[in-house]
């Protein structure tokens, strides 16, 4: 679904050499998908009667169409699928018509705004609650609070909802600006401003989706597990935009409600929630046109189907049988396959134009490699450790993968951590990084006890890892996924910046290039990761570390599986990283590590077997004799 993300790096400077949008091309790809949503939302009157859909037909489109914005944002663009959002689409609907029908209030935008407050609080409590679990089980979760919200409506508060009857009765739509009002009649003056709403709510959605916060959104889509490791508190963000896709939900069924002059008892039913995700999935997720066209298709057979008497019967099957050929036909949906197709060809032109950059051309950005930023730190107390160790162990049940290991690293040394496969290093390695808690010992950094604190917190700490599986963000480009570092160190674990734009963060821009040139990938800037060979993804892997300005780096395996031309070049590019940093490694090359590394740690069975200089290690008996299958004194 990385076609959502075509617009994360428009706007910014371009490296010199590296092909590129024109700044022309860039404002077209901002304020041109505006521009092309007003033409259609203008066009589409005169368009309709030609197939026979009317202002009705085309005003559920629009309310659909707006529901399916916040759900996009959810499940397109964060990778969260819901089937509880009948119940804030229900919410909405029941605000709006009980304030209207009552009398408590007689504005029609007011209504709106409770109904979208009344929504996103319903979003924010089901959000928590429900966002502690993942995959299946949060789609299982959202879906029973759905179903006990439709309990209650039809149960203990159908006094105030209606019950199966709804709320009849809403008064017809009135625009109120205190010096301005007009009615909003049935038939096209409804339809101009659903349309007018609808258009408001793609511009902010829109906008969620090319501001930082967006971005994060598909880091946590692609790689949520690695979204916490440059620094990302994913829950946060998870909750923020499972409560704005309620509140788009809220203001969706109020309109509903006004639109229909009642509200109706089916907004809360399970099967509202399940036509969303086939709307969006059929549309195309992460596209936010996908919603809407979706809807269209849907919705226009829905209506045409029942009333052709040879086919009315089986009207059901037969928008069964359109969804399943269209998700076939169309993997990432009608949209979503449109946009991919303009891309490739898009790609296509640059690269007739200008002629595709050779894998081992390295071309340079023109910004220094020295512009690289890493997070301010406390200085340390003389002869105080930047890392430290004490005792820590990891038991998995009568399994003991680390039984007791203390380690202490001075500031800019350069640590390698070896031992025979079993000997516990990536357990250790983990232990460090807090991202799993040892069963007994500490681990401090800069003198502060960070057991327990959670990888994402170290990493805002100035300590980040690589892993020894390149795991990376594999279906955005390398920007992309240096970008999702970069944005860790410089706005911290969460920040709520949906409305602002990826170029208000000062010196981004420059941070990733500088990524970039140190690990020479500037000439691969756009390619997105799955095109990468495995020695440029290992380069992106180390990146990805650097990128948090992280002043102690851990790096687990970055030789591993490299032809021997990509070993010297990582090797010189360890090197060059080195510099005003603290380097912690775990390898297996052991030449690559004895030209390296000022110290080494050995590891087997889990236990510290020895430590000194790479002199000492090599000529180390104790050593020697562990690589061989173990000596006396450790059986």
């Amino acid at each position: 679904m990385s076609q959502s993300n075509e617009s994360v790096i428009q706007g910014a400077q371009v490296p010199v050499g590296v092909v590129a949008d024109p700044q022309g091309s860039a404002l077209r790809q901002r304020y041109g998908v505006l521009l092309i949503a007003a033409v259609i939302l203008i066009v589409a009157p005169y368009v309709a009667p030609v197939v026979g859909a009317g202002p009705d037909l085309l005003s559920r489109v629009l309310i659909w169409g707006l529901f399916g914005l916040g759900f996009d944002l959810l499940f397109g663009y964060t990778g969260l699928l819901s089937f509880g959002q009948a119940a804030f689409y229900g919410t909405g609907s029941f605000i709006t018509a009980y304030l209207l029908t009552t009398g408590i209030v007689d504005n029609m935008l007011i209504a709106l705004v409770f109904s979208i407050i009344g929504a996103s609080i319903l979003g924010l409590i089901i959000g928590y609650l429900t966002l502690r679990r993942s995959g299946i089980y949060f789609a299982m979760s959202t879906l029973a609070f759905a179903e006990m919200i439709y309990f209650l409506e039809f149960g203990p508060l159908r006094d105030w909802t209606g019950g199966e009857n709804g709320i009849p009765g809403i008064p017809e739509a009135v625009v109120d600006l205190g010096f301005f009002s007009v009615n909003v009649g049935f038939g096209w003056p409804m339809y101009t401003f659903l349309a007018v709403l609808f258009f408001l709510g793609f511009v902010v959605a829109r906008r969620i989706s090319l501001s930082p916060f967006g971005v994060i959104l598909t880091a946590i889509r692609e790689n949520p597990e690695r979204a916490m490791a440059v620094g990302h508190t994913i829950q946060r963000y998870k909750l923020a935009v499972f409560v704005i896709a309620a509140a788009y939900g809220g203001l969706a069924g109020g309109l509903l409600g006004m639109f229909q002059g009642y509200m109706p008892p089916d907004a809360f039913n399970l099967h509202t929630s399940a036509e969303l995700v086939i709307q969006t999935v059929m549309g195309g997720a992460g596209t936010l046109f996908g919603p809407l066209v979706g809807a269209l298709i849907w919705l226009y057979l829905y209506e045409v189907l029942q009333f052709v008497d040879a086919v009315g019967p089986y009207w059901r099957l037969i928008l069964g049988i359109v969804f399943v050929v269209l998700v076939t036909v169309f993997r990432r949906g009608i949209v979503g396959e449109g946009i991919a197709w303009a891309k490739r060809r898009r790609a296509r032109r640059v690269a007739v134009a200008v002629g595709e950059p050779q894998a081992n051309t390295h071309v340079r950005s023109g910004v220094s490699a020295s512009a690289l930023v890493m997070r301010e730190a406390p200085p340390l107390a003389e002869g105080q450790p930047i890392l430290r160790a004490d005792n820590i162990a990891k038991h998995y049940g009568g399994l003991k993968a680390v039984k007791g290991v203390s380690i202490s690293i001075q500031e800019g040394e350069l640590r390698g951590l070896i031992g025979p496969n079993g000997a516990g290093k990536s357990t250790f390695f983990r232990m460090l990084a807090g991202e799993i808690q040892p069963t007994h010992g500490r681990v401090y950094l800069r003198g502060q006890d960070i057991t327990g604190l959670g990888v994402t917190k170290v990493c805002q700490m100035g300590m980040s890892k690589s892993y020894q599986v390149n795991t990376l963000f594999d279906q955005l480009t390398v920007y992309q996924n240096i970008l999702m570092s970069v944005l860790g160190h410089k706005r911290g674990p969460f920040k709520l910046d949906a409305l602002k734009s990826v170029d208000s963060v000062k010196g981004a821009h420059n941070q990733v290039l500088a990524v970039l040139d140190l690990v020479e990938l500037t000439h691969r800037i756009h390619t997105p990761i799955h095109e990468l060979s495995y020695g440029e993804k290992r380069r992106v892997e180390i990146g990805l570390a650097l990128a948090t300005g992280a002043n102690v780096l851990l790096l687990d395996e970055p030789l591993a599986g490299m032809s021997p031309e990509e070993r010297v070049q990582t090797v010189a590019l360890l090197k060059n990283i080195r510099k005003g940093r603290t380097v912690l490694i775990v390898e297996h090359d052991m030449d690559a590590m004895f030209e390296l590394a000022d110290r080494m740690t050995v590891l087997y069975d889990g236990n510290f077997l020895a430590e000194g200089t790479p002199d000492e290690i090599r000529n180390s008996k104790a050593v020697q004799d562990a690589y061989l299958g173990g000596t006396e004194d450790n059986e």
